[in-house]
């Protein structure tokens, strides 16, 4: 691959490619790759686990460390892509309006929420 940033649909087809050629469309159903978007997300919090917020905030300095966040972020890129494909979700579109939504919600100056959202 020559293109170092393809666009979303592009990344989108591949996985489709890859999954029909392995005969895998059958398990990549909404709930199993919802499922494996979870468990890619917790082998990446795997590798915070642990460190304090310094060590976590240098956790690219050290290559072995870097590449399992890669690899990891790459995981859960991949699921979160197939499942957004699988339901018809344009995953850029929907960030976009949760942005707005925020900024709505919660304006410049205003205390961070607690809940996360």
């Amino acid at each position: 691959m020559t293109d170092r940033h393809p666009d979303v649909p592009l990344l989108q087809q591949r996985l489709r490619e890859f999954a029909a050629a392995r005969d895998w469309g059958p398990y990549h159903t909404p709930k199993n790759l919802v499922a494996a978007l979870s468990v890619e997300a917790s082998e990446l919090l795997e590798i915070f686990q642990w460190l304090t917020p310094e060590q976590a905030a240098a956790v690219m300095e050290d290559p072995v460390r870097a590449h399992r966040v890669e690899d990891e972020v790459a995981d859960v890129l991949a699921y979160l892509l197939q499942f957004c494909s699988a339901l018809g979700v344009d995953p850029l579109a929907a960030l976009a309006a949760k942005i707005e939504r925020n900024e709505q919600r919660f304006p410049a100056g205003a205390t961070p929420p607690l809940d996360g959202s």
